[in-house]
């Protein structure tokens, strides 16, 4: 080996360690990623239910406590007010939710028969998950297996509970379990929309979703998920477990949280369910996501050996800390706010304040700024399992607003003189006040302490948009709506007819861009175009009073002819003008070729027979759409103008060229309007008369001749389907089994019914799931009359 082969073997090594090393330290850059926060959906006491309404709630006085509801009659039940009282709970306020009973049952594909059993926690995570989904934008497509992971903080399930103490066991199916079962609660979300990502239901009691919050954060960074949603919740049913925290002395008599104030004395409980949507923030810049703020670093440890299994323990908590601001990559000199975990006990609101002066003192000291800590326990109560995505989502609101909201009012106690507090610069606020200019960066804690001894802490980051870019010109806009059914629909155009009121001109076209790119698509649908907000209001307070005429509408297909090239290219420069991102749409093509590629790219494949005309244009249920106009503010009307009647026929159209110049996806957008039935165990089942079997089958058949003996049978099988799943509605035959929420379970029972009726044995092919129910009533019959044929033959033999 000669001098020269020494030096290459040398250089190639060097590279090649200059080559790991840079993907080791890209490795390792990978698992500090900051992670956006991109959709939130919630249900809080006192009737919370938007962003919106947290924020101003946040920033006014009093709490949002109430007494035991009429609905829980247990709770009310071992209410005694004195201390101690065995096999009493001497606690009759809580942060309750105004109404757990009603569900969209029909939304998610679920019978009434199965959401009567399922745990409304389950209920209520579904509706928040969607909710929050749309607020990040992000349609839900089921059948498309989006790679999301679902992560969700519960510790208890009470509901199933009413079932148990009765006598008459043949009302438990096999929905008392999977109604109940914490793995449901995740596995639930993933199965209803279609998620691929992993699934896990997390249970370490107060902290579980700010643990849920971690896994997601790890999962994502990891590359097991694209997205990412975090829940946590809780109900409050179980006489038991509200016994058993008072023989404790757990709770304060009053049912308040006084956190970090002299009149300490237990905590106050409180329900809520929240969902949070997470990405990697690269990716949520790049695909335009609303970045409410940045999750920066998080971390989960145990207390161990400590004083006892639910005594809190500041070594552990001053750790976890430590450990979550490594991961961040911060400064904790940069954190001017904690949302503490504080539950208002003599125990442990002096053990929290001692680690966060162990762990930040010395920064705090030397940036000459006190530490602003708060809690929202003293406002809505302990959330329990799901305190941490409260919490979060206040932080998370804070760092947008750039406001420190109050924690305590005027009415409360002094601070707690079990805490050190003139040692310490640590500060809890009686008023809102403005984050602090000096610092560089707006970062803030949240921390969250389970029972059982397992810590959370998250570091959060506000989000420094970037609104250096040139507002769009008010222009004509087209905005969609649609909805599963007509009242929904009806709903929800009157929903954003009234946000479109009140909006700022500059966020009409991002609120029309959401609604064209981040909503799910349905069958009921509206379009409308206007020019500004109010004429988009009215255009669609107009078309929601016409919404009782709408039908279903099924996939069209619209045919488009060029009429010569020069119009083409006229059209074109008209559209390349009046939007940026179709300029940018097959530049090399021109005329006819270049229109067929724009096209093409909104969803619509031309067919260039059947349609003469001078002007290019699109046809769509017999009536012929003209584009081109005398200017190319007119062409942009008449285009927008086809594209809605399109969507209104039932063309799925991909809108994403339409974006215009600064617009995004906005998250003020309203969210779907569910259409709610009560489903509740406690009460028998409203009992009436089956309506008279009015479907369209019976229409359709007696026009066709069919016969009275088929005709009985086919209403038998949909009489016993509608009993099945627990509807007094009738059944469109044209949705499928499982859209209607007909299971395995239930196919089971048909099954069972009309073998049992009819004396026959029916075979497992005549109950196919995927077909419609006019079909599946047809080949159920089909099995029936053969059968009863077969038996004539052989008697007659």
């Amino acid at each position: 080996m000669n001098e020269q082969d020494l030096k290459k073997i040398i250089e190639d090594q060097l590279a090649l360690s200059r080559r790991l090393k840079a993907k080791i330290e890209a490795m390792e850059a990978g698992q500090h990623e900051p992670i956006a926060i991109v959709g939130m959906g919630f249900r809080l006491p006192g009737g919370i239910d938007s962003p919106n309404a947290y924020w101003d709630f946040l920033q006014g006085e009093g709490d949002a406590l109430s007494d035991i509801p009429d609905n829980r009659p247990g709770l009310k039940a071992v209410f005694d007010c004195r201390t101690d009282q065995l096999g009493a709970s001497y606690v009759n306020r809580a942060g309750f939710l105004a109404d757990v009973e009603h569900f969209d049952a029909k939304f998610f594909g679920i019978s009434a028969r199965e959401a009567e059993a399922l745990d409304p926690q389950q209920r209520l995570l579904l509706e928040t998950s969607w909710e929050a989904m749309e607020r990040a934008g992000i349609p839900v497509r089921r059948n498309e297996r989006l790679n999301a992971g679902v992560f969700v903080g519960i510790m208890a399930s009470e509901y199933p509970e009413r079932r148990l103490g009765l006598k008459d066991k043949t009302t438990i199916d096999p929905y008392f379990g999977t109604g109940g079962g914490h793995c449901f609660a995740a596995g639930r979300i993933s199965y209803a929309m279609g998620f691929s990502g992993p699934a896990l239901s997390v249970d370490t009691a107060c902290s579980s979703s700010l643990v849920a919050l971690h896994l997601a954060a790890r999962s994502l960074r990891n590359g097991e998920c694209r997205y990412a949603l975090v829940g946590g919740t809780n109900l409050i049913f179980s006489p038991d477990l509200m016994v058993s925290l008072c023989q404790s002395k757990a709770l304060a008599p009053d049912g308040r949280s006084k956190t970090f104030t002299s009149e300490a004395n237990g905590y106050g409980r409180g329900e809520g369910i929240g969902t949070l949507v997470l990405m990697p923030l690269a990716d949520a810049e790049r695909e335009g996501r609303p970045i409410l703020a940045q999750l920066r670093g998080t971390a989960v440890n145990h207390d161990g050996a400590s004083s006892g299994l639910t005594v809190p323990s500041g070594p552990a908590q001053k750790e976890v800390i430590a450990a979550a601001l490594k991961d961040a990559r911060c400064d904790p000199a940069d954190i001017a706010y904690v949302e503490a975990h504080g539950t208002g006990t003599s125990l442990g609101d002096p053990i929290e304040i001692q680690a966060l002066d162990a762990t930040l003192g010395s920064a705090i000291a030397a940036r000459a700024l006190p530490l602003q800590i708060g809690n929202v326990k003293s406002r809505i109560g302990h959330l329990e399992a799901a305190s941490g995505i409260a919490g979060v989502v206040k932080v998370v609101l804070s760092l947008r607003n750039g406001v420190i909201p109050p924690s305590l009012n005027s009415r409360d106690a002094a601070l707690s003189p079990m805490i050190d507090w003139k040692n310490m610069k640590i500060e809890v606020p009686r008023r809102a006040t403005s984050w602090p200019t000096a610092y560089h960066r707006r970062l803030a804690g949240v921390s969250s302490f389970g029972l059982s001894g397992t810590n959370a802490h998250a570091i959060l980051e506000a989000w420094q948009a970037d609104d250096a870019f040139e507002a769009s010109v008010s222009a004509e806009e087209l905005m969609l709506v649609s909805a599963r059914d007509g009242a929904a629909l009806h709903d929800l155009a009157l929903s954003y007819a009234a946000q479109l009121k009140g909006e700022a001109a500059s966020n009409i076209s991002s609120l029309a861009h959401t609604s064209r790119v981040g909503r799910s698509i349905f069958p009921f649908r509206l379009a409308v175009t206007g020019a500004n907000g109010p004429a988009l209001a009215v255009a669609l307070e107009q078309a929601a009073q016409s919404v009782a005429k709408l039908e279903a509408v099924k996939p069209g297909k619209p045919i488009y002819r060029p009429a010569t090239a020069a119009a083409a290219s006229l059209l074109l420069t008209h559209l390349d003008g009046e939007f940026p991102q179709i300029s940018a749409l097959a530049p090399d093509l021109d005329g006819d070729a270049r229109l067929d590629a724009v096209l093409k790219a909104f969803g619509i494949r031309p067919q260039k027979e059947g349609l003469a005309t001078d002007n290019p244009a699109l046809r769509v249920a017999g009536k012929v759409l003209p584009l081109l106009g005398k200017t190319s503010s007119e062409s942009r009307v008449l285009f927008l103008t086809a594209l809605a009647a399109l969507f209104t026929q039932g063309v799925d159209l991909k809108l994403e060229p339409l974006k215009a110049s600064g617009s995004k996806i906005s998250p003020d957008l309203p969210v779907y309007a569910f259409q709610r039935q009560r489903f509740w165990i406690d009460e028998p089942r409203h009992q009436m008369d089956p309506p008279p079997f009015q479907n369209a089958d019976e229409e359709v058949l007696a026009v066709e001749g069919v016969s009275a003996e088929r005709l009985d049978l086919l209403q038998f099988v949909e009489r016993e389907l509608r009993e099945l799943l627990r509807t007094d509605d009738a059944l469109d035959a044209s949705m499928t089994f499982l859209d209607v929420g007909g299971d395995s379970f239930i196919a089971m029972l048909l099954k069972k019914t009309v073998e049992q009726r009819y004396e026959i044995d029916l075979p497992l092919d005549a109950l196919a799931t995927d077909v419609a129910l006019e079909t599946l009533y047809g080949r159920i019959a089909d099995h029936v009359l053969s059968s009863a044929c077969d038996q004539i033959v052989v008697a007659a033999e």
